[in-house]
């Protein structure tokens, strides 16, 4: 299985703190997102993982070789990552993934190791992973759910009180699933979007993806400074 991480983005939101460091870059706790991210998949035992660049590429290649980390890093760049989406970003991976199974991470997320064995150890072969507690507002990229915990709808315009949840950010997909979304990133490319729309769309078209809930595990994604204030809380509880 190989990782793919995303970490093109400005953060805007984020400035002036990310006016000349990247979101990924970010010490919480003391330690980079990355630097956290990668040494989880270590734990895990992901050999390979590909990293989508864009913002100040050559900071994150830089402080990647620095880590030497155990996981074999190839590096994707999106030249036009102030124009585009996330979905652009994923869709750039594709030639480097090479068909494999895929486990899929936003940069900009804080989460102990113990919800990527969960999601890597659930027997189903395309899975994300559900936050289920805690607050549930217009930013999340909020999950319904079917009967069978499967994913019914994804979005951010789900409406908070019909949610099971927020998807954190963490996905794992099977080679026949990671080729068929590639192929809608392929087609939806153009439009500024999130990837969620392609995930929608291939559940719309009968692909089961099942939610894995974080059992209360820590995890939280970063977009404002209240997140960050949060994360810096959290950090204790990931170590």
């Amino acid at each position: 299985m190989t990782a793919v991480i995303l970490a093109a983005g400005v953060a805007s939101r984020l400035q002036p703190l990310t006016a000349n460091t990247p979101k990924s870059l970010l010490p919480i706790g003391g330690k980079p997102l990355l630097q956290r991210s990668l040494e989880t998949l270590d734990q895990c035992g992901i050999e390979k993982t590909i990293i989508v660049t864009g913002f100040l590429r050559e900071m994150i290649e830089g402080f990647v070789a620095s880590l030497r980390p155990a996981t074999k890093v190839e590096f994707v760049h999106n030249p036009i990552f102030d124009s585009t989406n996330n979905n652009y970003s994923l869709w750039l991976a594709g030639t480097a993934l090479k068909g494999e199974e895929m486990v899929l991470l936003d940069a900009d997320v804080i989460f102990h190791a113990g919800i990527l064995r969960r999601l890597l150890d659930n027997p189903h072969p395309d899975a994300l992973v559900l936050r289920s507690e805690g607050r549930l507002g217009a930013e999340e990229i909020k999950v319904e759910l079917d009967a069978g915990r499967y994913v019914l709808k994804i979005g951010k315009e789900i409406d908070p009180r019909t949610a099971a949840g927020e998807s954190v950010g963490l996905e794992k997909f099977s080679a026949a699933t990671t080729e068929r979304l590639f192929d809608l990133l392929g087609r939806r490319k153009s439009i500024y979007e999130f990837y969620e729309a392609s995930f929608q769309e291939m559940i719309d078209g009968g692909a089961k993806v099942a939610a894995v809930d974080s059992g209360g595990l820590p995890c939280l994604e970063i977009d404002t400074f209240e997140d960050l204030r949060a994360a810096e809380a959290l950090a204790p509880c990931i170590e």
